[in-house]
């Protein structure tokens, strides 16, 4: 090979080599943005209750299953489901066992176990636990909020 040939070769794989390890740096803090995310979830859930963490972290097209398999729609929707009496005395504890991002920097998601628990009538303390999975979009400003919980 020709001294410009290499030079060709070389150059083009650093270009490649460069855009695959900025689309790595992108997922890699999208990841730990995520992670960083659900524990400000987890730790609003705790200070404001159930309703407003989950509203405020919910994107404006956010969708979570409700009763009997049914979807729930939007921020408000997501306000109105959670405000719903039987989660008044209700919290939820949740770990991240896993998250992933795209390449691109602006979607992702976790799962892992969640513990909920509430008082019924009586003031006996009401445990379930589960999986949960969540799925993450980045918004312009930056922040995170979910589209599916």
């Amino acid at each position: 090979m020709h001294k410009c040939q290499l030079f060709i070769l070389f150059s083009l794989l650093s270009v490649v080599y460069s855009c695959k390890s900025g689309e790595e740096n992108k997922s890699e803090k999208a990841k730990q943005e995520i992670a960083n995310t659900e524990k400000d979830f987890e730790k609003l859930t705790a200070e404001k209750g159930v309703a407003e963490a989950f509203s405020f972290y919910a994107d404006s097209t956010a969708v979570i299953k409700g009763r009997n398999d049914s979807l729930v729609h939007g921020k408000e929707g997501v306000h109105s489901f959670f405000s719903d009496s039987r989660f008044k005395n209700a919290s939820v504890t949740w770990t991240a066992d896993f998250v992933d991002a795209a390449a691109s920097g602006d979607l992702g998601y976790t799962y892992g176990k969640y513990t909920w628990q509430s008082k019924d009538s009586t003031g006996k303390v009401q445990e379930s636990t589960g999986i949960f999975h969540t799925v993450w979009k980045k918004q312009k400003d930056g922040s995170w909020r979910f589209v599916w919980d």
